[in-house]
């Protein structure tokens, strides 16, 4: 768990956040901010960056590479990314100038040529450099359209050298491997199932697969499925899997349409901005900030609730997986009016579909445009964020075969792509023309057409959505999350071919993983992440979103979104939270990425306010009528107080240490309350290693 509440630093390579966040959360620029203020050019390379050409000397530490996030020194802390001192801030006007919105040609000429004449390259917003070779010189004059496909190569970084592919430098890791690498990551290799084989079914594959790895878990296959397919196992849940049998189960789950909105799903209708869109909240956002209404926040708040009370719960599951996939933070300059637009029309519509069709929706949603600043990206300015995570997070991988001039291309090829009015908007006259080729999609790009052009960076996302490595990545992704830390490669494998068969249709590679003896094989091979910990707590408490009798709370909220808020701000604390990480990599899925004793306490601690009822914006049930005819031994009381909320029995070890806490012999008698140690017997079994394993 994550030390200090800060997730653990990605130890790729030296890249830093290419660009600043966008400084308009509506994607307006200020028409009357003066073009390029500063510094002029001098010879050589230079940086052209929000501030104008930058100076001689070196960038400070921290400040962003060619191709890179930033170096040490200048590590993003919660909420955004780190600013350098000196002169490479914002400037208060905000943003790239708009190179093409000149009212008189001759500038908008002569600016260009400026940016032409730094000599052997430019270096434009963060990172894109685009060597001046005569097929990329056209970009800066009237020249038809040009070839970025020729021999020349871009330039690249130490860490990344031009020409050269990621997987063949390996300079840097991708984030889960990062953890497994070490020795604990090795003592666990040795724990995990290796090998399995596919069945006709889920039920099926389950009845055939022997549990042999050593874990506390109860090897019992609903149990199981539950841990990994929800936010954590409830009896009521259990009792409904073994009424209609897995198969059934798993197929109701996997049309979450057909599923009857809860109680709290409907009380998501008090979150003032959630069907807002955005045009509504950038012209209510005056009105919603005197209610103090932070949309981004409802939408964090809305998650929270779907994962505690939902019963679509693998859903919410795969929803969160996307959410660390293809991820965009909540908490950037315009998360407010465009993040929860991209979880409704992006990630909940495509979460159980197909995700080359989710790839293409986001790299034409204006929250994706933003957080990667390709709203700032056009043929004489090129900013290559959006490309460069569209191949290494959001499709083919660090390994999937890319070049530096890979990522070049590509981000010629995405110009254009911007946002007007709160709205996507292809704008023609600032997207490049030019043959490109990009791990092995080629196309001449050379249509006028503002439709044909758009269809063909549509058509370079499906490319690279369902090329193999992306088949394979997702396929590693997704087992890492359902299967263990060290997925079989037999499982990944399988998982890929399902892909490719099906062209990126999520619910068939699902059907595959749940009829894999690999998945029923791995029972305790997963450990909760603190958010995903205290979620299953008050799932395990059966904590009622309804308030508790004679609450009252401030006029501007309802008590349902007060108490999200406060679940939200304990997992802030916890350093996990939805959409929460700032950085684009997402969380890690692993459990060596969250090993913290403080973190693992604060859990623990919270737990504990729970069971004692202190968030009074819901309703909790009192520990004493957890179970509801307790046993009067002590003994007998501890297994079913355990079974209601770990939905197994401890092993004698534990189970005399929980009797230790409340100072009581396993035959001793006790009543309702255990003698008045209920609340401290219900906090130490939620502190056991049952309920935090997933």
């Amino acid at each position: 768990m994550a030390d200090l509440n800060v997730p653990p630093r990605r130890p790729r390579d030296d890249r830093g956040w290419d660009g600043y966040q966008h400084p308009h959360p509506d994607g307006y620029r200020d028409p009357h901010a003066a073009p390029y203020a500063g510094a002029q050019p001098a010879a050589g390379p230079q940086w052209v960056g929000p501030n104008g050409f930058a100076p001689a000397a070196p960038a400070p530490a921290g400040y962003p590479q060619p191709g890179g996030y930033a170096q040490p020194g200048g590590y993003p802390q919660a909420g955004g990314y780190a600013q350098p001192a000196g002169g490479y801030g914002p400037p208060p006007g905000g943003g790239l100038p708009d190179l093409d919105d000149d009212g008189d040609e001759a500038p908008k000429r002569g600016r260009r040529r400026a940016l032409a004449t730094l000599g052997g390259a430019v270096v434009v917003a963060g990172g894109a450099a685009l060597a001046m070779s005569p097929q990329v010189r056209g970009l800066f004059g009237d020249a038809p359209a040009g070839d970025a496909t020729g021999t020349v190569t871009t330039d690249g970084s130490a860490a990344r050298p031009s020409g050269q592919q990621p997987s063949t430098v390996r300079t840097y890791t991708e984030q889960n491997e990062s953890y497994m690498g070490s020795r604990a990551g090795e003592a666990l290799k040795r724990n995990a199932p290796s090998g399995g084989q596919l069945y006709g079914s889920p039920a099926e594959a389950a009845a055939a697969t022997k549990v042999t790895v050593k874990t506390v878990l109860a090897k019992d296959p609903i149990r199981h499925l539950l841990s990994r397919t929800t936010f954590g196992p409830t009896s009521e849940m259990m009792a409904e899997v073994k009424r209609v049998g897995i198969d059934d189960w798993l197929r109701e789950q996997l049309q979450p349409e057909k599923i009857t909105p809860t109680r709290a799903e409907l009380k998501l209708a008090e979150l003032q901005s959630l069907k807002l869109s955005p045009t509504q909240l950038r012209d209510q956002r005056e009105q919603l900030k005197e209610k103090r209404v932070d949309p981004a926040r409802e939408t964090v708040d809305a998650t929270i609730a779907r994962q505690i009370w939902s019963d679509r719960q693998l859903f919410e599951v795969m929803v969160d997986f996307w959410n660390d996939f293809l991820h965009v933070a909540a908490d950037f300059d315009g998360g407010e009016n465009y993040r929860n637009a991209f979880d409704r029309d992006v990630i909940r519509k495509h979460a159980l579909g197909s995700y080359p069709e989710m790839l293409v929706a986001a790299n034409k949603h204006p929250a994706l445009l933003l957080y990667l600043n390709q709203v700032d990206s056009r043929k004489n300015a090129v900013n290559e964020n959006l490309a460069r995570e569209n191949l290494e997070l959001y499709s083919v991988g660090v390994d999937g075969g890319y070049t530096e001039k890979d990522v070049r291309q590509a981000a010629l090829l995405q110009t254009g792509r911007g946002v007007a009015d709160g709205k996507y908007k292809f704008f023609a006259e600032r997207h490049y023309l030019g043959k490109v080729q990009i791990l092995g999609f080629s196309h001449a790009n050379n249509s006028d057409d503002p439709v044909a052009a758009d269809k063909v960076i549509d058509s370079y996302i499906r490319y690279i959505a369902t090329h193999p490595s992306t088949a394979r990545y997702v396929a590693q992704n997704l087992a890492t999350r359902f299967v263990s830390d060290t997925p079989p490669k037999s499982v990944v494998d399988r998982l890929a071919k399902a892909y490719t068969t099906n062209k990126g249709q999520i619910r068939p590679v699902l059907a595959t993983l749940f009829s894999s003896s690999e998945f029923w094989a791995a029972v305790g091979q997963k450990v909760r992440r603190p958010m995903e910990y205290l979620v299953a707590t008050y799932r395990a408490l059966g904590v009622s979103p309804d308030a508790a009798p004679g609450f009252s709370g401030d006029q501007r909220r309802t008590p349902f979104a007060q108490g999200l808020r406060q679940i939200q701000d304990k997992m802030r604390e916890l350093g996990q939270y939805p959409m929460g990480k700032p950085t684009p990599d997402g969380y890690a899925d692993v459990y060596l990425a969250w090993t913290s004793a403080g973190t693992m306490i604060d859990g623990w601690n919270e737990a504990g306010d729970l069971i004692a009822g202190r968030r009074k914006q819901f309703t909790f049930v009192k520990p004493e009528k957890l179970v509801a005819k307790p046993p009067s031994t002590a003994g007998a009381y501890v297994d079913a107080l355990a079974q209601r909320l770990v939905q197994q029995k401890l092993s004698a070890k534990e189970k005399s240490l929980v009797l230790a806490v409340a100072g009581v012999a396993e035959s001793a008698k006790v009543d309702a309350t255990f003698n008045g140690a209920i609340a401290a017997v219900a906090r130490t079994i939620l502190a056991s290693p049952q309920h935090h394993l997933r």
